[in-house]
């Protein structure tokens, strides 16, 4: 494990914890394999009965740690740590519950598509800049998002890649509650408990049923993404998006046909 991603088991619930604030909770290559290990330790203690990803009252995540992730994804995407990890998520047979406030940007709103429920503080800014980074959508996004609502809602979340509020995650059903950010915790831990004081293998079997529609056809989404994801991050447009990034500037894509 690393210092950046803590763990802790509580009342039959493992709470992840994002823990790089100095960075927003920018994720690493390090911090993925860290939360895939914590999927997995899930998945395989019969102790553990629901999972709780959460980061702090300010900041959720804002993505990708972009300084490293402009080297390109290590591998093939099944195989990298981003691809574990979304792949375990996934595929995850225990409840999964989000505890979300700030910034909950690209990844920090598509794996939210993969929890079973999900607290937002009345502070959180969601948003998909996928293509204003030169980037594609992933997470098995850009399947789930039109089932769920509608294809020109997510054109416009995916495509013009503008932030949202916990009110319109709420409204559009991509949310459970919107909370106070100092009460955002405490409500998904409350929620978890209810979780752990149900009968375990009917909670397993109702979380199957009601992923089994769309458990195949996610899983080819998702690697199909990934695998334009990690061309995108080397194009020539990625590489001026990220650049514009770190100097502080809007990209200038006028050059690309």
């Amino acid at each position: 494990m690393t210092d950046l991603v803590l763990t802790e088991i509580k009342d039959r619930t493992l709470i992840v914890r994002l823990n790089r604030p100095e960075r927003k909770n920018a994720l690493t290559h390090t911090m993925y394999t860290a939360m895939g290990d914590a999927l997995e330790r899930a998945r395989d203690d019969t102790n553990i009965r629901c999972v709780l990803f959460t980061g702090t009252s300010e900041c959720f995540t804002a993505g990708n740690d972009l300084g490293e992730f402009a080297a390109g994804l290590p591998g093939d995407f099944e195989q990298t740590p981003v691809g574990r990890f979304l792949l375990l998520l996934a595929s995850a047979t225990k409840p999964v519950v989000a505890s979300v406030n700030g910034a909950a940007v690209g990844i920090g709103t598509t794996m939210l598509l993969h929890c079973d429920l999900v607290f937002a503080g009345d502070n959180t800014a969601f948003q998909m800049p996928f293509a204003s980074l030169g980037l594609c959508p992933e997470g098995g996004s850009s399947l789930l998002l039109p089932s769920w609502i509608g294809r020109v809602r997510t054109a416009e979340l995916l495509m013009l890649g503008g932030a949202f509020s916990a009110e319109e995650a709420l409204r559009l059903g991509l949310i459970n509650r919107v909370c106070g950010p100092g009460q955002t915790e405490a409500n998904a831990f409350e929620a978890c408990q209810r979780l752990t004081e149900k009968a375990p293998a009917a909670i397993r079997a109702t979380k199957a049923l009601l992923n089994k529609p769309t458990m195949e056809a996610l899983r080819e989404a998702m690697l199909e993404e990934g695998q334009l994801f990690a061309e995108r991050l080397k194009s020539p447009e990625a590489a001026e998006a990220f650049r514009a990034f770190m100097e502080k500037r809007q990209p200038d894509f006028s050059r690309f046909k």
